[in-house]
């Protein structure tokens, strides 16, 4: 194992309650920004995901020290020429709550057929200490449904199904979500590097 501890870049309690169900089970004391009120916020203003994630990271690691890992993640709908992409926390508008930005997406898809709503999650890890700085990517192929589903989950999570599920990413159980996620699959990837 490469640490004894890492910092996650991020004050949402969401994500860290999925970061740390996916790093549980390692020799690892998993910490968030919420411990370092000191760290700036990070504006989100890089032109990919990869941008974002090295931002975020770069700065938390700069104020606390120790190794951080930070992600960025874009719903990249097809038909909307891959919006909303990197501004999915931001859909629809700067202060934008998850309904919010739900409520606009399917908005914009209400006249798309079914064979027409194909999208993706991807999520890209920063991983920033010492020894450097590496990026890992998960993604996962799926739908935009017509309406949300579920209560699980945060963010697109009721409105995205997964190919080869009937379920939205909101219908799942946390830990079904987490096996086959975006952000599971950039975990595995993140995790691969560490027990090296």
């Amino acid at each position: 194992m490469k640490y004894d501890t890492i910092v996650l870049a991020t004050r949402n309690p969401h994500k860290t309650e999925e970061l740390r169900a996916m790093l549980a089970g390692l020799p690892l004391t998993v910490r968030d920004l919420r411990e370092f009120p000191d760290c700036p916020d990070v504006v989100e203003d890089g032109e990919t995901l990869d941008d974002n994630a090295l931002k975020k990271a770069r700065e938390a690691f700069r104020c606390t020290g120790l190794p951080v890992i930070a992600d960025d993640t874009g719903l990249e709908v097809y038909y909307l020429l891959n919006a909303p992409g990197v501004y999915s926390a931001r859909y629809a508008g700067e202060d934008a709550t998850y309904e919010d930005n739900n409520r606009k997406l399917l908005h914009e898809m209400t006249q798309v057929p079914a064979r027409r709503r194909q999208a993706r999650f991807r999520c890209v890890i920063a991983l920033v200490g010492k020894e450097g700085e590496h990026l890992f990517e998960g993604k996962v192929e799926g739908r935009i449904l017509l309406s949300p589903r579920g209560s699980n989950g945060f963010g697109y999570d009721p409105v995205f199904r997964p190919d080869g599920f009937e379920q939205s990413y909101a219908e799942l159980d946390a830990e079904k979500k987490n096996a086959i996620s975006h952000r599971g699959r950039a975990v595995q990837e993140l995790l691969s590097h560490l027990t090296r």
